[in-house]
């Protein structure tokens, strides 16, 4: 379990957004945890000078439907950065487990064979309450972390291009 603040970050080792195109994937599937990973990855997107232009919002019906708009988006080459948020709580069944790992293997999948950049924003929780302490609460935002991650990808992406 984590144990800090996972939004807290030096705030001068984040480059500038300005001029950085994203995508935010945002699934509905527990909607009162994912919208507020949405808006927490905004307002940093916001935050480090992205223009409210160059962040286009989409949205899937579940977590595992993330890999689907992930892989569609990466391949129009028109954003620098995608951001996937979703949640997934522990239930009664195995099925918590095959989206986890469906989802996140696809992500990296993604990743290693796209150039644009897939920040992976799945909370991954045993319970709501853990969920709700990463989308706002106590241990911060995760959508905000996600953003700020999108950004310093870009930045990476930009220094190899030289």
């Amino acid at each position: 379990m984590a144990t800090k603040d996972l939004s807290a970050y030096d705030a001068t080792k984040v480059p500038s957004a300005q001029g950085m195109r994203f995508a935010v994937v945002t699934s509905e599937w527990n909607e009162h945890i994912t919208f507020a990973l949405r808006d927490g990855a905004i307002n940093s997107l916001l935050k480090f000078d992205t223009n409210k232009e160059d962040i286009d919002v989409f949205y899937v019906p579940g977590a595992f439907e993330l890999t689907h708009a992930a892989n569609r988006l990466s391949r129009l080459s028109r954003y620098d950065a995608i951001i996937v948020l979703g949640c997934v709580i522990q239930g009664g069944t195995p099925h918590f487990e095959y989206v986890c790992q469906g989802t996140t293997q696809g992500i990296a999948q993604i990743n290693a064979e796209q150039d644009t950049p897939v920040i992976y924003g799945l909370l991954t929780c045993n319970t709501e309450q853990e969920a709700l302490d990463r989308c706002g609460g106590q241990l911060g935002n995760k959508g905000d972390e996600a953003a700020i991650t999108a950004i310093k990808m870009v930045q990476f992406n930009k220094e190899l291009k030289g």
